[in-house]
């Protein structure tokens, strides 16, 4: 099943393009971003990730764009309080997320400062380990290790560009599938490059 959803979304990377390139594409844009992810369903206590990521989208339209991003969440340690209300201890989550999603960019205008609406579909990846961050991303984007669920992303932000640089922040709800939806909130800023 992994390894069938993985080659379900490489083969939507690989057939959109060509599309996308056939159109009249008005620019492309590329992008990093610091990834903000609250997972608080259905963990106990609620689990803070921080991790880095990165987005390629094409215009279709002056005000639609086709996007394909990704993203890994480093492990995170979260604190335990007590009963007592004073003892705390820290604890290792061991859990690292891969979170890939690709669908359209609803913008605003044409000028410098966009505010735009996304709605994007992919997986997330939940993958238990103690190796470090290079080799738990590796072996995360193959999809064989860890568990990995359908997901959706319903977002929205704005940019702001001075020339080809910009700007870029959005949030929205991460919500994965597994035995019913699991809402997460999920938060990115970063730099942008217009071609």
């Amino acid at each position: 099943m992994k390894r069938a959803l993985g080659l379900f979304i490489i083969s939507l990377f690989f057939t959109a393009a060509p599309m996308l390139l056939a159109q009249s594409v008005d620019h492309f844009e590329v992008g990093a971003f610091a990834d903000y992810y609250r997972q608080s369903d259905p963990f106990s206590p609620t689990v803070n990730f921080i991790g880095l990521g990165g987005r390629a989208g094409f215009n279709v339209r002056p005000s639609i764009q086709m996007e394909a991003e990704m993203a890994y969440d480093f492990r995170r340690n979260y604190t335990n309080t007590f009963t007592n209300g004073v003892t705390t201890t820290l604890v290792p989550s061991k859990t690292r997320v891969l979170h890939g999603f690709f669908g359209p960019k609803f913008q605003t205008g044409a000028g410098p400062f966009r505010v735009f609406l996304t709605g994007k579909v992919g997986f997330d990846n939940f993958n238990v380990t103690t190796q470090n961050a290079p080799a738990g991303f590796t072996n995360s984007v193959g999809l064989t290790n860890g568990a990995t669920y359908f997901a959706v992303y319903p977002g929205g932000g704005f940019e702001a560009f001075a020339g080809f640089i910009g700007i870029r922040a959005e949030a929205g709800d991460d919500i994965f599938f597994n035995n019913g939806a699991h809402n997460d909130l999920r938060a990115m800023v970063g730099p942008q490059f217009r071609f």
